[in-house]
């Protein structure tokens, strides 16, 4: 028998995550430790976030720190910037991961599958060839091979090397 072994993902299953009392999209950047919130960049009108709990490595969302849930509220200039800064993502993760694919999207309200409903947010997950093994089909588990935190200095660094600190 093989042992797959990610202590990591206890935290989760025990739902003991570090919760702040308001909308995580709208906290999280406010307390200023990108590195303790997982935030590689930022840009004038949203900001990257790695998701805590990866669909595969790399699994970044790109949100804007207007808080609306109706994507039709979004002024053209947070829409432009939510692309452009989608791209730069797709860039930096091409760089450092070599992803042979990608997933992007939004689901806009519960019904859609939105986790956190109340405030928008792009999904950008990184795929490979062969990525989709039995481990989800046979074990119902999902393996990511690389700690968030190693993930999370790489993006960082190659974000800063093609756009600068931000």
């Amino acid at each position: 028998m093989k042992h797959l072994w990610a202590p990591w993902r206890m935290e989760y299953i025990l739902n003991e995550i570090d919760k702040p009392g308001g909308c995580i999209f709208c906290e999280f950047p406010k307390a200023n430790d990108d590195e303790k919130y997982l935030i590689p960049y930022r840009s004038e009108h949203c900001f990257v976030i790695m998701n805590k709990f990866p669909y595969n490595n790399g699994h970044l969302m790109v949100v804007p720190y207007m808080h609306t849930g109706n994507f039709l509220e979004l002024p053209a200039d947070v829409l432009t910037d939510l692309q452009t800064t989608i791209q730069k993502a797709i860039r930096v993760m091409n760089h450092v991961m070599h992803p042979h694919a990608f997933n992007v999207g939004m689901n806009i309200g519960r019904t859609a599958g939105a986790g956190i409903d109340e405030h928008l947010h792009y999904h950008i997950v990184p795929r490979w060839d062969g990525d989709t093994n039995f481990m989800p089909v046979i074990s119902d588990t999902k393996v990511v091979s690389e700690s968030l935190q190693a993930t999370f200095k790489k993006l960082k660094a190659e974000f800063q090397r093609l756009y600068g600190k931000k």
